[in-house]
C-alpha cells in the first residue's frame, strides 16, 4: 500500500501529522461525540431534573415547559455559532474553529454543573442556566457543519457519504454516553441525592472528556479542500453572502428536506422521557435504557446506510427514509400509549432504526450544495436553521400540545405534518439537483489513492 505523503500546513510550513482520512474521521467522531454528550446531557436533565431545580415555583407541567424552553434557547444560539464559526472556518480554516467550538461546549457544560439552585440564589439561577445554554448552543453551532466538512474533505471521492457520516455518528454516540453517565450517577447516588445535587457530576465530567477530545482533535491536519482554496487565493471576504448565490430554491428545498429528521429525533430523545415517565408512568430508567438501546442501533446503522449511498446513490434511500419516518411517527405514540413495555420498546427501537436512514447523509447533502470556498458558512446556515425549526422547537411544541389537549394526538399530527413537508421537500430537491451533483467538481483528498478505514 502506498503511504500517504505528509500534509503541508496551510501556511506552507513544515509537514504535520499525515492527513489520512481514517484518522480524521475518527477525530471528528470523537469531537462530535463529546459535544453531543454535553448537549444531550442537558436535554435529559431538562426532561427529568431541571423543572424541580430551577423552576420549583411552577406546576409540574409548567416547570417542564420552562425547562424545555431553556433547551430551545440553545437551538436559538446555534445559528449565531454557525454564522461566526462558518465565517472564520471559510477564512482561516476548519481545524482552528473546531478546536474553539469544543472548548466552548466544555466550558458551558462544566459551569452548568456549578450553578446554585433556585433555592440558593433565586431568580439568578435560571438566568445563569439560560446564559450557559447559549454558550453551549454557540459551540455546537460551530461544530455541526465543520466536523462534517473536515471528514468529507479528507475523504476519497467515492466515499464522501461514508466519511461525512462519521461526525453524524457522534449524535447517537453522544446520546448513549450521556444516558449511561446519567443512569450510572443516578444509581450511584440514589434518586433523592441525585435529584438534589448528584445530577451535577455528569456535567462536571465534561471538563475531563473535553480535554481528551482536544488532544485527539489537535492531532489532525487542515482539510485538503481548504488548503486548495488557500493555494488558489480563493478565500472569500464575505463567505456567507457568497454562499447564498447557489439560489433560493435549492436553499429552501434543502432546508425543508432535513427539518423533519431533527424534529422527530428530539421528540424521540427528549420529549419521550418526560411524557413517558409523567403521563404514562413508565419507569425512568426503563425509558432511558430503551432510548439508549435505540441510539446504539442508530449508531451502528449509519456506516451501513452511508456505504449504500456511496455505492447506489442517496436519492432513493433518502426519499424512502423520509417516508418511513412519516409512517413511524403515526404509530409511535399509539404504541407508547398502550402502557405495554414490549410495545414501548418496539416504538423506541423502531425510531433508532429509521432515523439514521436520512440522518446519515443529510450532512453530505448539505455540504454538496456549496463550493469549498464558502462551504462552512453555507452548510452552517442550512444545518442550524433546520435544527432550530425542527429540534429546538419540537419538545416545546410537543409539550404545549400535550398540555392543551391532555393527549398525544396533537403531537402525532404535528410530527406527521412536518414529516410530510420534509418528504415533499426531498422529492422536489432531487428533481432539481441530479444524483451525485456537487457545487464543485468532486475534490478527492491528497491521500485518496490507497487509504481506507481498515487500511
Amino acid at each position: 500500500m502506498n503511504q500517504p505523503r505528509p500534509a503541508e500546513s496551510p501556511d506552507g510550513g513544515a509537514p504535520s501529522t499525515p492527513a489520512t482520512p481514517a484518522r480524521t474521521a475518527v477525530a471528528t467522531l470523537a469531537g462530535t461525540t463529546l459535544e453531543w454528550y454535553d448537549f444531550f446531557l442537558y436535554g435529559t436533565a431538562a426532561a427529568l431534573i431541571f423543572n424541580k431545580q430551577f423552576f420549583p415555583s411552577l406546576s409540574p407541567a409548567a416547570g417542564t415547559l420552562a425547562a424545555f424552553s431553556t433547551l430551545a434557547v440553545g437551538f436559538v444560539a446555534r445559528p449565531l455559532g454557525g454564522l461566526v464559526f462558518g465565517h472564520f472556518g471559510d477564512r482561516i480554516g476548519r481545524k482552528a474553529t473546531l478546536v474553539v467550538s469544543l472548548v466552548l461546549m466544555g466550558i458551558g457544560s462544566t459551569l452548568i454543573g456549578l450553578i446554585p439552585s433556585y433555592a440558593s440564589i433565586g431568580f439568578w439561577s435560571p438566568v445563569l442556566l439560560v446564559a450557559l445554554r447559549i454558550v453551549q448552543g454557540i459551540g455546537l453551532g460551530g461544530e455541526g457543519a465543520g466536523a462534517t466538512l473536515m471528514s468529507m474533505e479528507h475523504a476519497p471521492g467515492t466515499r464522501r457519504n461514508l466519511y461525512a457520516g462519521f461526525p453524524q455518528m457522534g449524535t447517537p454516540a453522544g446520546l448513549v454516553l450521556a444516558n449511561l453517565v446519567f443512569l450510572s450517577a443516578n444509581s450511584l447516588f440514589g434518586d433523592h441525592t441525585f435529584t438534589s445535587w448528584g445530577w451535577r457530576v455528569p456535567f462536571l465530567l465534561s471538563f475531563v472528556l473535553v480535554a481528551v477530545g482536544l488532544v485527539i482533535r489537535l492531532r489532525v491536519t487542515e482539510s485538503p479542500s481548504f488548503r486548495r482554496v488557500l493555494a488558489e487565493g480563493a478565500v472569500v471576504r464575505f463567505p456567507l453572502a457568497e454562499s447564498l448565490k447557489v439560489g433560493f430554491p435549492r436553499l429552501v428545498l434543502t432546508l425543508l428536506a432535513v427539518v423533519a429528521n431533527s424534529a422527530v429525533a428530539y421528540v424521540f430523545m427528549v420529549f419521550t422521557l418526560s411524557y413517558g415517565s409523567e403521563h404514562l408512568h413508565y419507569d425512568k430508567q426503563f425509558l432511558i435504557l430503551s432510548v439508549t438501546a435505540a441510539a446504539v442501533l442508530w449508531f451502528a446503522a449509519i456506516p451501513v446506510w452511508t456505504t449504500y449511498a456511496d455505492r447506489h446513490g442517496r436519492r432513493t434511500m433518502f426519499i424512502a427514509g423520509s417516508a418511513a419516518i412519516l409512517v413511524w411517527c403515526v404509530v409511535f405514540f399509539p404504541l407508547l400509549n398502550t402502557g405495554n413495555s414490549v410495545l414501548a420498546v418496539v416504538a423506541l427501537v423502531g425510531m433508532g432504526l429509521i432515523i439514521p436512514v436520512t440522518h446519515c447523509v443529510q450532512g453530505s447533502i448539505i455540504a454538496d450544495t456549496f463550493p469549498a470556498r464558502v462551504r462552512y458558512s453555507g452548510s452552517s446556515v442550512i444545518l442550524q436553521s433546520g435544527a432550530i425549526l425542527g429540534g429546538g422547537l419540537a419538545p416545546v411544541i410537543a409539550t404545549a400540545l400535550l398540555n392543551s389537549s391532555g393527549t398525544s394526538t396533537g403531537v402525532t399530527w404535528y410530527l406527521a405534518v412536518i414529516c410530510a413537508v420534509s418528504l415533499g421537500g426531498a422529492v422536489a430537491l432531487f428533481r432539481l439537483v441530479p444524483e451525485g451533483a456537487t457545487a464543485d467538481t468532486v475534490e478527492p483528498a491528497d491521500t485518496v489513492a490507497a487509504d481506507s478505514l481498515t487500511g
